[in-house]
């Protein structure tokens, strides 16, 4: 019984250190969008804000100006840097950020 408490928390553990891991990538890729759309995607001003925006309509707005359906001034530049796991990934970044 012990033992499988152990071997229960060890792999909690694992699991929540990966997904921290995981968290500090996305996050790093989001930073990306700091210069425009603010510190965790809080804009300023001119700039709409990404933080607690829905994620799907986030997606669906990267990939129409990724694949040249919606323009941009830079956005269609910065898109195509990414793949679109990775953009999804980010969208859900931003939507779990307070507004």
């Amino acid at each position: 019984m012990l033992r499988n408490i152990v071997t229960a928390s060890a792999l909690l553990l694992l699991g929540t250190v990966a997904w921290a891991q995981e968290d500090a990538k996305v996050r790093g890729w989001a930073a990306g969008c700091n210069s425009c759309h603010g510190p965790e995607g809080r804009s300023e001003a001119g700039m709409p804000s990404l933080a607690g925006r829905n994620r799907g309509e986030m997606f669906k707005y990267l990939m129409e100006i990724k694949e040249g359906k919606r323009s941009a001034t830079v956005m269609h530049q910065i898109g195509k840097g990414y793949s679109n796991e990775e953009l999804q990934r980010i969208t859900e970044y931003f939507a779990r950020l307070p507004k």
